[in-house]
């Protein structure tokens, strides 16, 4: 129990609750006298020692049933198969063979009513970064993210299609409509056990790392999903940094690139007075400062990543000729006078209070749709079309017709994606589509990837 108190203690700092050593053993006196038999009153005394303002108590009543709820609240799941007639389960043994092996293994959880093993919980977390996170506020978002690995979406699709056919075959009206509602009842405590699974890694990680204001090094490999505020505080003043050495390499690049290759015919044109000995060498001299155009999702899935390349974008302003900067989440705005003579994350900060985030209000086939009906114009064939987002649409159109006009009209479109490769095309993910009409795709799920992106697009001529 001491050590769960600590490790509690430890995730109630890293979630913003000021607590000092003197609090701490006041919680540990608390315990000692009042013990932790009675669960009302062991909770009240943490409260009391360990809280001292209303803003910590939402961060406490998260937390403590995460280290201290031994019992599992998930709701009971019931096999939806047992009560079947050899008939009846020969009919949607026949309906499951239709679907991929990982479809129908979901399907066959459902209906029988099996949580998630260990074993399943640990890939999911690998596959979806929660084993770095450590902010409570994204529990909710990793849960949708772990959905859309097991591909919740098609699943009840799947399901629903299983359920009309086997009406089609003959099984009884009251027997489908008793398998719905047990499936519907599986499915929400499957949800339940993503929930809570989420909760209780990410209240370990808030445990177990603190943040670390000398290593920003490390920071520097953490995925975006996987920072806390403090840790975006500290990045955000790397930046800086990081964007005057961007300046001094790309610009040494630049400058050696002015005068790097011959040009034959205006060294040609330019002997003739002396009898075509070539006396004076001329050299190509190419358009070195870039037009960009960046289109950024801040969707709250996205927010972190998109600040920080605008951050680099507008720290490198003198090596780009223009910058039209463009956010979006359900819609499309021009966001380059935001920019004017502020810091990129007070810019945000006034971008999100007139375009506030949520978790399924993204709309990129729309943006772009604006985009097309009001800022066309801008492009030409020296403008770098930059695209900052995960490609996830909410099943609404993606606008695919936009993307390769913007691309055939534009020198060139990058799109930059925090997201890993094996989640394209996952739940309402249309980045398989968008990927092919893109000039080229990179993964920048970090500060390191990002920047790397950035010295890279501006070092090209």
């Amino acid at each position: 129990m001491e050590d769960r108190m600590i490790r509690f203690i430890a995730a109630l700092r890293a979630g913003g609750v000021r607590i000092s050593l003197a609090e701490s053993a006041d919680a540990f006196n608390a315990v000692d006298v009042l013990g932790v038999q009675d669960r009302a009153a062991f909770r009240l005394s943490l409260r009391a020692t360990l809280v001292k303002d209303a803003d910590g108590l939402p961060v406490f009543d998260e937390l403590f049933p995460l280290f201290f709820d031994s019992s599992d609240p998930t709701q009971p799941m019931s096999d939806a198969t047992q009560d079947m007639t050899p008939e009846e389960a020969q009919m949607l043994a026949q309906m499951l063979r239709q679907f991929g092996d990982q479809l129908r293994k979901m399907l066959e959880k459902l209906l029988r009513g099996e949580q998630l093993s260990q074993e399943e919980l640990e890939q999911l977390a690998q596959l979806t970064g929660l084993n770095r996170a450590a902010d409570m506020r994204y529990r909710d978002w990793y849960t949708q993210r772990m959905m859309r690995a097991l591909r919740f979406k098609e699943v009840q699709e799947a399901m629903k299609e299983i359920m009309e056919l086997l009406a089609q075959m003959g099984m009884n009206k009251q027997r489908l409509e008793q398998m719905q509602q047990l499936i519907q009842a599986n499915q929400k405590a499957l949800e339940e056990q993503l929930n809570r699974f989420a909760g209780q890694r990410i209240a370990e990680n808030m445990s177990e790392t603190e943040p670390d204001e000398g290593n920003v090094d490390e920071l520097m490999d953490r995925p975006f999903r996987a920072l806390s505020d403090r840790e975006m505080d500290l990045l955000r003043r790397e930046v800086r940094r990081l964007a005057n050495r961007l300046r001094s390499r790309i610009s040494l690049r630049q400058k050696r690139a002015k005068t790097g290759q011959l040009d034959a015919k205006a060294t040609l044109r330019a002997n003739l007075k002396h009898a075509g000995v070539p006396m004076e060498i001329k050299h190509r001299n190419h358009r070195l400062k870039p037009k960009l155009i960046v289109i950024c999702d801040i969707s709250t899935s996205m927010r972190y990543c998109s600040e920080l390349m605008l951050s680099l974008v507008y720290a490198l302003q003198d090596l780009i000729t223009k910058t039209h900067a463009f956010a979006f989440i359900d819609h499309l705005e021009y966001i380059s006078p935001d920019f004017a003579g502020r810091e990129p994350n007070q810019a945000i900060e006034g971008v999100l209070q007139r375009m506030p985030p949520g978790y399924y209000s993204t709309d990129l086939g729309y943006s772009l749709e604006q985009f097309a009906k009001n800022y066309m114009d801008a492009l030409d064939q020296r403008t770098t079309v930059i695209m900052v987002g995960d490609g996830r649409n909410n099943y609404n159109n993606p606008r695919l017709d936009i993307l390769k006009t913007i691309t055939r009209r534009a020198r060139r479109t990058i799109w930059l994606n925090p997201e890993p490769p094996m989640l394209w095309g996952s739940g309402d993910s249309d980045m398989l589509q968008y990927a092919p009409l893109c000039t080229n795709v990179v993964m920048a799920a970090t500060l390191g990837e990002l920047t790397a992106a950035v010295d890279h697009l501006l070092s090209q001529p």
